[in-house]
C-alpha cells in the first residue's frame, strides 16, 4: 500500500547552487517518503487524497548539519575566547566524561535532539563521546525522534585526560558493538569517528580503518582546523607528509564515504587528494571564528570541484540552528573577498544549497525536491505584512538571516511529520 503525502504552498529548493527553483502556490507529492513530483494543478489520480494546505507559507528542504558534537551541547556559548586546544582542555573533556552516566546522557541528549529538530535540522553527522553506553543512548533517542543521522562514538586512546580516553582495545570493542547493533537501521546509522589524529595512536587508526572497510561504514573526523593542531600532528606522525596522510594511510580518507570538518589550511596537493578521494569537507564558520581557527577559502574549494557541506559544530559553534551557519558562510566569504577579490562572495542560493543538497549528498538523495529524493522538508511561516510585500526569494532570505524555530511550523523526514 502506498503512503501518499501531499503538501500545498510556496515551494523553494536548489537543484544546483546557482539558482533557486521556485514553485509558487503549488503541490508537492511524496510517495513512500520520496518526492514524486511538483504540480501547479494536482493530477487527477491524487484528487481523492488529503492535502495539507499550508497556504502562503514556504516549503523548503530540511537542513543538513554535517558536523556537530552532541556531548558538547551544554557548553554552547562558553569559553568562546579560547583557542581550540585550550578550549578542549578547559571545557570540553570534563563535560564529555559525564556521558558515561546513562541517566545524564538521556537527559542531555533528549534536549539536544529536541533542539536540533526544533531548528529544522532533519539530517546530521554527529560526534557523541567516548562512552559506548552514552553513545548507545544517543542512537536510541534519535531513532525515537525520527531524525536522520550518522552517529559516532568518539575514538581516542592518547593525548587527553585519563578520565576520557580508553585503551585501544576498549575503543575498538565499543565501536564494533555499536556498528553491529545499528548498521542496518534505516535512519540512524553508525559512522567511524576518530576524534582527530592527535588523540589516536597508529594502532587505533589502523583498527578503525579495518572496521570501516569490513562493515562498509563511513568515516568522520577533523582536518587542518588550527595551525597549532597541524604542527602537533606533524610532531606526532613524522612519517606522514601531510595531516590528511595520517588518515589516508589507515584507510580513513575516502576508502569509504568520508566527511572531514574544517580543512582550512590545505595546499593544492592536499586539495587534489581530497578531490581524488571524493572526501566531503565541512565548512563550520561559527566555530572557526569562535576558537580563532581561521577562515576556510570556500570559494577556492568550490571552484576546484570539492564537495562541501555546512556544520554548526556546536559547541565550538554557539548556535545549533543551521540557518545561522548559512548566513555566517556568506558573511565570511565577503570578508575573505575583501583581501582576496578573486574569491567571489557566496550568493544566497549557493549558501542555501550547501546547507541542504550540498551536505545532503553525503546521505544520498537528500536536500532537494527533485523526483526520487527523500521528502525531508520544513514549512516556514512569516509575517503577513512581509509576505504581502516581498518575493518568495526575499522571504526565504529573511528567514535565513533573522528566523528561528518559531518560524518553522512543520517538519518532515522521509514523509513522516515529526
Amino acid at each position: 500500500m502506498k503512503n501518499i503525502l501531499i503538501l500545498k504552498g510556496n515551494i523553494i529548493f536548489t537543484k544546483t547552487s546557482d539558482r533557486f527553483e521556485i514553485c509558487k502556490n503549488s503541490y508537492i507529492v511524496s510517495v513512500n517518503g520520496k518526492v514524486e513530483g511538483i504540480y501547479k494543478v494536482l493530477p487527477e489520480k491524487y484528487m481523492d487524497c488529503t492535502v495539507e494546505d499550508y497556504g502562503d507559507r514556504l516549503i523548503i528542504p530540511g537542513f543538513v548539519d554535517l558536523h556537530l558534537h552532541a556531548a558538547q551541547f551544554l557548553q554552547c556559548g562558553m569559553g568562546m575566547t579560547n583557542q581550540l586546544l585550550d578550549w578542549l582542555n578547559d571545557y570540553t573533556f570534563d563535560l564529555e566524561r559525564q556521558f558515561q552516566d546513562v541517566e545524564f546522557a538521556k537527559e542531555v541528549y533528549t534536549q539536544f535532539a529536541d533542539k536540533l529538530i526544533a531548528n529544522g535540522t532533519t539530517r546530521a553527522c554527529i560526534f557523541a563521546s567516548s562512552s559506548t553506553k552514552g553513545t548507545e543512548v544517543l542512537f536510541d533517542i534519535l531513532k525515537q525522534k525520527g531524525i536522520g543521522a550518522y552517529v559516532g562514538k568518539v575514538n581516542m586512546d592518547r593525548n587527553a585526560p585519563d578520565f576520557i580516553i580508553e585503551t585501544t582495545e576498549e575503543s575498538i570493542k565499543g565501536t564494533k558493538y555499536l556498528i553491529e547493533k545499528y548498521n542496518n537501521e534505516k535512519l540512524v546509522k553508525p559512522i567511524i569517528t576518530p576524534r582527530f589524529a592527535p588523540t589516536s595512536t597508529d594502532e587505533l587508526l589502523e583498527e578503525l580503518g579495518k572496521l570501516a572497510k569490513v562493515y562498509n561504514v563511513p568515516v568522520q573526523s577533523h582536518l587542518s582546523e588550527n595551525t597549532d593542531e597541524i604542527n602537533w600532528v606533524q610532531q606526532l606522525f613524522p612519517d606522514s607528509r601531510k595531516y590528511l596522510d595520517v588518515y589516508d594511510k589507515h584507510s580513513l580518507f575516502g576508502q569509504t564515504p568520508t566527511v572531514m570538518a574544517h580543512g582550512i589550511y590545505l595546499d593544492n596537493s592536499e586539495i587534489d587528494k581530497v578531490k581524488r578521494n571524493k572526501v566531503t569537507l565541512v565548512h563550520c564558520p561559527d566555530s572557526n571564528i569562535n576558537v580563532r581557527s581561521g577562515i576556510m577559502p570556500l570559494r577556492k574549494y568550490l571552484n576546484m570541484g570539492i564537495q562541501v557541506g555546512l556544520g554548526s559544530d556546536i559547541a565550538g559553534g554557539h548556535k545549533i540552528a543551521l540557518n545561522e551557519a548559512i548566513v555566517r558562510a556568506i558573511q565570511l566569504s565577503k570578508l575573505l573577498s575583501m583581501n582576496q577579490p578573486e574569491y567571489e562572495p557566496l550568493s544566497v542560493s549557493e549558501a542555501f544549497y550547501l546547507g541542504t543538497k550540498g551536505g545532503g549528498q553525503f546521505f544520498g538523495k537528500i536536500g532537494s525536491f527533485e523526483e526520487g529524493y527523500c521528502f525531508d522538508a520544513l514549512v516556514i511561516e512569516d509575517d503577513r505584512l512581509i509576505s504581502d510585500r516581498y518575493t518568495l526569494k526575499d522571504r526565504l532570505e529573511r528567514f535565513l538571516y533573522i528566523g528561528d524555530d518559531r518560524n518553522i511550523c512543520a517538519r518532515y523526514v522521509e514523509g513522516n511529520k515529526l
